[in-house]
């Protein structure tokens, strides 16, 4: 596992959005680390929403780059334990929030993994 916060002074080269409820960051020395959830029985862990232009942490270093947890109300009346987490990140040309929500029975996992990711970077 990696900590986001590894990303900082780092210039991105390309985010990859297309998978449902992951993200690629690729960065210029080659290096691609990947933000997602594992899946698990009685367990949803999801982006929630992506406030910002991700085309803003393109091109420049990042300034910032920081998880955050809150304690806000869950989505879902039902949902048993819960958990928000918001990745924040900045850079000269803007700011960036990527918040995710997990719930579960209270069993499992709602957290979120970010890590170098050794698939081929381009």
């Amino acid at each position: 596992m990696a900590n986001v916060n590894e990303l900082i002074g780092k210039v991105l080269t390309r985010i990859d959005d297309s998978h449902a409820d992951e993200l690629l960051f690729y960065t210029e020395e080659g290096a691609c680390y990947r933000m997602y959830h594992e899946q698990d029985c009685c367990e949803h862990v999801y982006i929630e929403d992506i406030c910002g232009d991700l085309t803003d942490l393109i091109g420049v270093p990042l300034l910032l780059a920081e998880e955050v947890s809150d304690d806000r109300a869950p989505v879902g009346e039902w949902d048993e334990s819960y958990t928000w987490t918001f990745y924040k990140f900045a850079t000269t040309k803007g700011y960036v929030t990527i918040r995710w929500y997990g719930s579960s029975n209270g069993y499992y996992s709602e957290s979120v993994n970010f890590e170098r990711y050794e698939e081929a970077a381009e």
